[in-house]
């Protein structure tokens, strides 16, 4: 709910809380160990009191925080608070949540569907978690940057600025929300094409050989030069500073240089700094000194690649720079994209979306080839949604998870950018009665250690689906 009132109020100048230690866990929410209690002030309300004792708390958002004030102070319904009252703040911590990574093998059978910030940072995505884990679904990606350059949380770093607030605003508590499921957790970074950093700092992007300006991809100005030291350093900056904060595995996705635009006309940092290096050889250093970052830390590293690369054309190669075999060389997994919608063009098919048994098999036994001996593992992407394709059903989902089985896969992950996973859902219903036709039947590592789960809240009336386009390039 928005407010158009100030926020100069006693509560932004500081706290008139006051900490009482708790004997035993109070139930309102998972590492609770504290009741905090606040004397309102002029001006004050709840959504205001919720905002400021968020931190001070182990809820999520302040929407559930508001929604449990309101219940521990005798359920009351108004919002705006009375001078002198005193509110029984639940939920309190008297420190920080620190979460650590939760370990598992490279090639453990991920089941995972895909939120964006916006959405697992709100209840409804972690409604979707939970029906998620009760269908069989034992992980979650989530946004940490999109390819838009917007920051799912704080991050205190010169080119992570302009952003006025952060869906996930404080990444430990979310990730031990998410292991509290029995949930792997997959923090999503785009890491090239960033148009709010570009934006920012025009330095950093490509540049035109034309003009001496920043480059822009078919009008667009959206891509950080890939060979850039800069851009390298925010990015693996960033993937540590989530890996700190509890996620399993760190996922690069745009891990490559623009395909699109004008290619003679970009001109990148490398080819004056490395001139006999290739695209290829900028993205495999990158990722080298990636790995070595985080490999230490204990989390996964999983690289998205574009499921056109299983075909090795040269020109994709040329333009992109995902060299499968050396790229192969510097992760633990590699999730090649392979809708079947995309492959338009390919194989002499008119409809390739209505053909996934084709596409999943022919791309899988293509990578599988390439990365032979590598030890790397695959893991696809697979189509949750609609696009180009008469066909989508829970059968069309069943088909791709069988093939992608057969064909050497270690699990899944569905792509769904509006976060529509009702057919995937169905799909899982099924599978009970031929378990082991779908599935290895992996159980996340995570289950064992389950902490207690945050109970089911009223959902955040402000919050709002943003759509966007089901397809990555």
């Amino acid at each position: 709910m928005h407010f158009s009132r100030p926020l100069a109020c006693p509560l932004a100048l500081g706290f008139a809380a006051t900490l009482s230690f708790a004997a035993s866990f109070s139930g309102e929410a998972f590492g609770a160990d504290a009741t905090l209690t606040y004397t309102a002030q002029r001006g004050d309300s709840i959504p205001l009191v919720a905002r400021h004792y968020l931190s001070k708390t182990s809820y999520l958002t302040s929407a559930e925080l508001g929604s449990a004030i309101r219940h521990a102070n005798g359920d009351r319904k108004g919002i705006f608070l009375k001078v002198g009252e005193t509110l029984t703040i639940p939920g309190g911590i008297s420190s920080p949540i620190v979460e650590k990574s939760m370990p598992v093998a490279k090639d453990f059978e991920v089941r995972a569907i895909y939120l964006t910030g916006l959405m697992a940072g709100s209840e409804r995505g972690r409604k979707i978690m939970r029906r998620w884990r009760d269908v069989g679904g034992n992980a979650v990606v989530f946004d940490i940057k999109d390819s838009d350059g917007l920051i799912s949380i704080p991050f205190n770093h010169e080119f992570a600025g302009g952003q006025k607030s952060h869906p996930i605003p404080e990444l430990p508590k979310f990730t031990r929300y998410v292991h509290s499921l029995g949930l792997h957790a997959i923090a999503r970074v785009a890491i090239f094409r960033d148009e709010h950093l570009v934006k920012l700092h025009p330095e950093l992007a490509v540049h035109s050989r034309a003009t001496g300006q920043a480059w822009k991809e078919n009008g667009k100005l959206v891509w950080t030069d890939p060979s850039q030291p800069k851009v390298q350093a925010y990015d693996i900056a960033l993937a540590k500073r989530v890996a700190e904060s509890g996620a399993d595995e760190i996922q690069f996705d745009y891990v490559r240089f623009p395909a699109e635009g004008n290619q003679k006309d970009a001109e990148f940092y490398f080819q004056k700094e490395h001139p006999k290096w290739q695209r290829s050889d900028v993205i495999a250093d990158f990722l080298k000194q990636a790995y070595a970052e985080l490999h230490p830390t204990g989390v996964l590293l999983s690289l998205d690649v574009f499921g056109v690369m299983a075909w090795q054309r040269n020109v994709d190669l040329a333009h992109t720079g995902q060299d499968i075999v050396k790229m192969a060389q510097h992760c633990d997994v590699l999730s090649p994209m392979i809708y079947p919608s995309h492959f338009f063009g390919m194989d002499g098919i008119k409809r390739p979306g209505d053909a996934p048994e084709h596409f999943i098999a022919e791309s899988m036994q293509r990578f599988e080839l390439i990365t032979k001996d590598s030890g790397v593992v695959l893991r696809p992407w697979l189509q949750a949604f609609a696009w180009r394709t008469h066909t989508y059903s829970a059968q069309y989902i069943l088909t791709q998870v069988k093939v992608a089985k057969e064909k050497g896969g270690d699990g899944f992950l569905f792509w769904n950018a509006n976060n529509d996973y009702s057919k995937p859902y169905a799909a899982m219903t099924q599978v009970a009665a031929n378990h082991k036709a779908y599935f290895r039947g992996d159980e996340a590592a995570t289950a064992a250690v389950a902490r207690p789960v945050q109970p089911a809240l009223p959902p955040d009336p402000a919050l709002k689906i943003v759509s966007a386009a089901n397809h990555r390039f």
